[in-house]
């Protein structure tokens, strides 16, 4: 599927779409675990690359991004040829951190996955957290603020374990 993506910093939107081929899916017949982590981890890619941190930006500023830590929710099955859609949610921000969390829908716009996860800007030269690029700093400031009316996700900060009674 040829990616049509882009970003609406005004309106805090950024739609990734995705379409399961046969090489996603398991012996289950539906998408192996593994491979949703892969979709949201490309979707973060390209949604940095749309907030000004595309390759040749990285070069220029000689930075990048690291994931600190994720937790992917796994709600409902994706079987092959699903057509589906990631949007990222920025929950909060410093000036070198992102916490977000992103959200997999399928065609009929029911949340089948999400991924809460922590990302760090980096300096490349001394692999050290740095502030954001300031053109990076802007276009996720504004996309941040467009998204403030939107609720949080119930799937923000849980935690694994065994519930006992």
């Amino acid at each position: 599927m040829k990616r049509e993506v882009g970003i609406n910093l005004k309106e805090g939107i950024f739609l990734c779409p995705w379409k399961v081929s046969p090489t996603l899916v398991d012996y289950n017949g539906h998408m192996n675990d593994a491979e949703y982590g892969r979709i949201f981890s490309k979707t973060l890619d390209l949604w940095i690359d749309c907030l000004g941190l595309n390759e040749r930006e990285n070069q220029d500023y000689q930075y990048t991004f690291f994931t600190l830590e994720s937790h992917i929710c796994y709600l409902k099955e994706v079987n092959e040829s699903e057509e589906l859609t990631v949007f990222p949610q920025v929950i909060d921000r410093d000036n070198k951190r992102i916490h977000l969390i992103m959200i997999m829908k399928n065609q009929e716009k029911e949340t089948v996955a999400t991924s809460e996860q922590m990302v760090m800007g980096m300096d490349r030269i001394t692999n050290r957290p740095a502030p954001f690029p300031e053109p990076m700093q802007r276009r996720l400031e504004e996309y941040h603020r467009a998204q403030q009316d939107l609720a949080i996700p119930k799937e923000v900060g849980r935690k694994i374990g065994i519930r006992r009674k």
